[in-house]
C-alpha cells in the first residue's frame, strides 16, 4: 500500500460521512457500517468475511497479512478504494487498534471532504483570531454557536455579543440585522456590505466607528442549511478616506469660483463646516482686502489680520466670538510659531490655541464653547502668508487626527492660491476702475446751454472694466458738446484707449468742428492707434461714439453717430421718443462718411445718451431694452426732477441687476438764451463802418446795463472789425451774446487762419489780435461752410439771461 496510502497526522471527522469497518488481526472485514456501504456502494454481505485488500485499487504490494502486520500498519493516511462502478475513490483513513489486540477499527472518509474540513478549520481559526474581522457562527435555529465579537469592537471590553440580537448596534439596525440573517438562512442569498451603526452606549468617546456586515449560509455535506456565518469588518479607515476624497473634490469645485476675496474665504469655511469640523473662521491680512501684498511678518508681532469669513454648524454664529471685520491681536513668540506660519496644518488644544494670541480680552473671544480640538493652518501662496484658517470641533467628540491635518493642508494650499488670485484681481480691477474714474469727467455740469449728469456703472463682479465714457464739453459762444462712447474690449487697454479718445475729442471740439467732421478725424485717429499697436495685441482697436452739439442761442442740436445707439429725447410735456439718426460705421473702420441730424429743442428738453450695456439686459434683447428705457424716461422724467435722481431710477429699473458690461448714461436738460440776450449787425467792407460798429456795441451795452464793459468791448470790436475789412472783405457780421460772460463775434467770408504774433517796434501793424488776447478772457476762431467767426469772451458779474 506504499503508493496508495499517504501518511497524515490527523483526520478531521465529519460524522455523517465517516465510514467505519472492523478488521481482525489478519485484515478480514468483520463489520461494515452503513456509511461505508454508501461510500463504495458495497453492502456488508459483500464485504464481511473477506480480506480488506480486495477493496484496494492498488494491490501490487502484497496481501492483507502485510497490512495486518502491526509493525507496518499505518495509523492514518490516504488510500484509493474500488467503487462498485469500477471508479477509484480516494479516502483519508485512520486505524485504531482494539484494546484486546484482536483487531482494528478503520475510519475513512472522502479525501475531498476531509480536505475541506481541514481548510475550513484553519480558516475558522484564522478568522477567530482576527481583531479587525468579527465572525459570528449560528446554527440552523440561528442560535449563536461561536463568535469573537465583543464590545471592544464597539468601544469597550466585555463578554461576547450575539450579533443576531443586535447587541452593540443601534436600535434602528438591531431588527434589520436579525431579519437579514433569517433571509440568508432561508434563501441562501449572501448579505454583502451592510453597514450597521453602533449604539451610542457602545461607541467609544473620540472614535469614529464604521463597519461592514456580510453573511453566508452554511450547508452540510448534503447541501442542507446548517446555519449562518456572519462577518463584520472595520471600515472606518476606508470610510474616512472616501470622505476625505469627496471633501477634496468639493473644495476643488467650490473654492475659487469667485474673484472676490471675502467670497473665496467664505467658500473655504463653508466647505470645511460641517464636513470636517463644527466651527471655522478665516483671518486675512488687511492688505489682501485691498489687493495689496501682506507684510512679510515672520515670528511674533502684529500680522494686521481681520476676520474675513466664518461658519458654524450650530447657528447662529456665537456672539462671544470675534465677528466679521474684527482685528486679530498680535501673536506671542511661542515655540514653533514660525514653523506654524510657513508649514502645514497643525493640531492644537485649547490651551495652546489661546497661548498664540497676546491679548487682554477673555479667552471666549478666540475659543468657541465646548471647543476641545482645533486645526490651524496658514494660507501660504507665492511666498506670502495671506492669512490663517482655524477649525474647531465642538459637537463631534473625536479629536482631530494627523490625517485630518494633512487633508486641511491640501485644501488650504489650493485655497490660498484662489485667495491670492482674488487679491491680484482686486488690485488689477481697482487700478482699472481708478484709471477709468480718473479719465471720466465730473458727474454733473451746469452751463448756459444745459444741465448735465453722467453716471458710470461698472460691470458686476468677475468682469473687467471696459472703455465706456461720457462727456459734457463747454464750447465757445455758450454751446455744449454732449459725448458718449464705448471702446470694444475690456481691461486696462480699453480704459487707456478710452482716455486717448476722450482727450482727442476735447482737442477736436476746441476747433469747433461740426459733429460729422469731428467723427471723421476721430476715425482716422483710431485707425492710427491700431497701426501703432504692438503686434502681440491681435485685436484691432475699435469704438462707437455719439457726438451732439447744442447751441442755446438757436436752440439747435446737431448730432452724428459712429456705430452708437441713438439717444432718447424727452420733451417738456413728458413725451419720449428715439431720435432717428443716419447710422455711421464704428470708429476704426475708415473710408465711410458720417452724416448729421439737426433738430430744434424747446427749453427743458432732456436728452439721454447711453452705452449698449444699459439696453442689453439679462434677456440680451437690445430692442426690448430700448423700449424699457423709453418707457422709464417717459414715466419718471417730469418737471424739474433732478437729473441725478432720474438717472438712478432709470438704471435701477432698466439695467440688469448684475450687468455683464459697463454702463454709461448721460442726461442733459437743455436751456435757451433769452431773445433779448443777443444782438447782431451786418456791415459793408468799408473802413468807415468801424465807428458804426463801435457805436452799435456801446448802445447795446448801455441797454443791458453793462456800461463798465464798454471801453474794453469798443477796443475789441474796433480791432476785429478792422482786421475783417482789411483782410477778408465784406460783408462783416457783428454779434454780441450776453450771459455770465459777454461774447463778441465777428464773422467774415475768409477762411484765412488768424495768427497771433508779437509786433516789432518798427512795425505799423500786427498788434490787433495781441491786443484782443490781452483784453479778453479768451478768444478763438471757428469755421463754417463759408467764412469764419472770430470770437472774444469777457468776464461779467451780471446775472445770466437764460431760460
Amino acid at each position: 500500500m506504499a503508493s496508495s496510502i499517504e501518511h497524515a497526522d490527523v483526520l478531521p471527522f465529519s460524522w455523517d460521512t465517516v465510514a467505519a469497518a472492523v478488521l481482525d488481526r489478519d485484515g478480514t472485514v468483520l463489520h461494515w457500517s452503513g456509511a461505508a456501504a454508501e461510500l463504495l456502494d458495497r453492502s456488508a454481505a459483500e464485504v464481511c468475511g473477506k480480506p480488506v485488500g480486495h477493496l484496494l485499487a492498488d494491490t501490487s504490494h502484497g496481501r492483507l497479512r502485510d497490512v495486518a502486520d502491526r509493525a507496518h500498519v499505518p495509523k492514518a493516511g490516504r488510500a484509493r478504494l474500488r467503487h462498485r462502478s469500477g471508479d477509484d475513490i480516494e479516502v483519508a483513513f485512520q486505524i485504531l487498534p482494539l484494546e484486546t489486540g484482536s483487531g482494528f477499527v478503520v475510519l475513512a472518509a472522502s479525501a475531498r471532504w476531509v480536505g475541506d474540513a481541514a481548510q475550513g478549520a484553519a480558516l475558522l481559526r484564522a478568522l477567530l483570531a482576527q481583531d479587525r474581522i468579527g465572525i459570528s457562527i449560528h446554527d440552523a435555529d440561528l442560535r449563536l454557536v461561536r463568535t469573537n465579537i465583543t464590545p471592544e469592537r464597539f468601544g469597550g471590553p466585555g463578554t461576547p455579543l450575539d450579533l443576531r440580537h443586535g447587541a452593540g448596534l443601534s436600535a434602528a439596525d438591531a431588527g434589520a440585522v436579525d431579519s437579514a440573517l433569517h433571509r440568508v438562512l432561508a434563501t441562501g442569498v449572501p448579505l454583502v456590505g451592510h453597514e450597521p451603526r453602533p449604539s451610542p452606549s457602545q461607541r467609544a468617546p473620540g472614535r469614529q466607528s464604521s463597519s461592514s456586515l456580510s453573511a453566508v449560509r452554511l450547508e452540510d455535506a448534503r447541501g442542507r442549511p446548517a446555519g449562518v456565518a456572519a462577518l463584520i469588518t472595520d471600515t472606518g479607515g476606508q470610510h474616512r478616506s472616501h470622505q476625505h476624497v469627496e471633501l477634496l473634490h468639493r473644495a476643488s469645485a467650490r473654492i475659487g469660483r469667485s474673484l472676490d476675496v471675502r467670497r473665496t474665504a467664505q467658500d473655504l469655511v463653508d466647505v470645511l463646516v460641517p464636513a470636517l469640523g463644527d466651527v471655522a473662521w478665516v483671518n486675512l491680512a488687511e492688505a489682501v482686502f485691498h489687493g495689496d501684498e501682506p507684510p512679510k511678518l515672520v515670528g511674533a508681532g502684529d500680522p494686521h489680520l481681520r476676520r474675513a469669513a466664518l461658519a458654524s454648524a450650530v447657528e447662529p454664529w456665537p456672539d462671544a466670538l470675534l465677528q466679521p471685520g474684527a482685528p486679530i491681536p498680535p501673536y506671542r513668540d511661542t515655540p514653533g510659531l514660525r514653523s506654524l506660519q510657513h508649514g502645514g496644518a497643525v493640531i492644537l488644544d485649547p490651551e495652546r490655541a489661546i497661548d498664540l494670541v497676546n491679548n487682554q480680552e477673555p479667552d471666549e473671544r478666540y475659543l468657541p464653547e465646548h471647543g476641545h480640538s482645533a486645526l490651524w493652518a496658514p494660507l501660504f501662496a507665492r511666498g506670502l502668508v495671506l492669512g490663517t484658517v482655524t477649525l474647531w470641533r465642538t459637537e463631534e467628540p473625536a479629536p482631530f487626527e494627523q490625517g485630518d491635518a494633512d487633508l486641511l493642508t491640501e485644501i488650504t494650499s489650493r485655497a490660498a492660491l484662489s485667495v491670492d488670485n482674488a487679491r491680484r484681481y482686486t488690485r488689477e480691477h481697482r487700478a482699472s476702475l481708478a484709471l477709468q474714474h480718473h479719465l471720466l469727467p465730473r458727474r454733473a455740469t451746469d452751463t448756459a446751454a444745459a444741465e448735465t449728469t453722467g453716471i458710470y456703472l461698472p460691470a458686476a463682479d468677475g468682469a473687467e472694466v471696459s472703455g465706456d465714457w461720457f462727456d459734457a464739453i463747454p464750447l465757445p459762444s455758450l454751446r455744449t458738446a454732449l459725448v458718449v462712447g464705448d471702446v470694444v474690449g475690456h481691461g486696462l487697454r480699453a480704459s487707456a484707449t478710452m482716455g486717448r479718445l476722450r482727450t482727442a475729442i476735447h482737442t477736436l471740439s476746441d476747433l469747433e468742428m461740426d459733429p460729422d467732421e469731428l467723427l471723421t478725424h476721430l476715425d482716422d485717429l483710431v485707425t492710427h492707434f491700431t497701426a501703432e499697436t504692438d503686434p502681440t495685441y491681435k485685436d484691432p482697436i475699435a469704438a462707437t461714439c455719439l457726438y451732439a452739439l447744442y447751441d442755446p442761442v438757436t436752440r439747435r442740436c446737431t448730432l452724428a453717430t459712429a456705430g452708437h445707439p441713438p439717444p432718447v429725447l424727452v420733451l417738456p410735456d413728458g413725451t419720449a421718443r428715439l431720435i432717428e439718426l443716419t447710422p455711421g460705421p464704428p470708429l476704426g473702420v475708415g473710408g465711410m462718411p458720417f452724416e448729421t441730424t439737426t433738430l430744434e429743442l424747446p427749453p427743458g428738453s432732456v436728452l439721454a445718451l447711453y452705452t449698449d450695456g444699459l439696453i442689453e439686459g439679462a434677456d440680451h434683447d437690445p430692442v426690448a431694452g430700448l423700449r424699457r428705457l423709453i418707457d422709464r424716461l417717459a414715466t419718471h422724467c417730469r418737471g424739474d426732477r433732478p437729473l441725478d435722481a432720474l438717472g438712478r431710477v432709470v438704471l435701477a429699473e432698466t439695467a440688469d441687476p448684475s450687468p455683464r458690461d459697463d454702463i454709461a448714461l448721460l442726461l442733459a436738460r437743455t436751456r435757451a438764451l433769452a431773445p433779448d440776450a443777443t444782438a447782431a449787425w451786418e456791415f459793408a467792407a468799408d473802413p468807415a463802418v468801424v465807428a458804426q460798429a463801435r457805436s452799435a456795441a456801446t448802445h447795446q451795452l448801455a441797454a443791458w446795463g453793462l456800461d463798465e464793459a464798454a471801453f474794453v468791448t469798443e477796443l475789441i470790436v474796433s480791432e476785429l472789425v478792422t482786421n475783417a475789412i482789411r483782410y477778408a472783405g465784406g460783408p462783416v457780421g457783428l454779434r454780441l451774446i450776453r450771459d455770465e460772460t459777454l461774447i463778441c463775434e465777428i464773422t467774415d467770408s475768409s477762411n484765412t487762419q488768424p495768427r497771433l504774433r508779437r509786433a516789432r517796434t518798427s512795425d505799423e501793424g500786427g498788434r490787433g489780435l495781441f491786443l484782443v488776447a490781452q483784453l479778453a478772457r479768451r478768444w478763438g476762431c471757428r469755421y463754417g461752410q463759408s467764412g469764419k467767426t472770430i470770437w472774444a469772451e469777457e468776464r461779467l458779474a451780471a446775472e445770466p439771461m437764460t431760460v
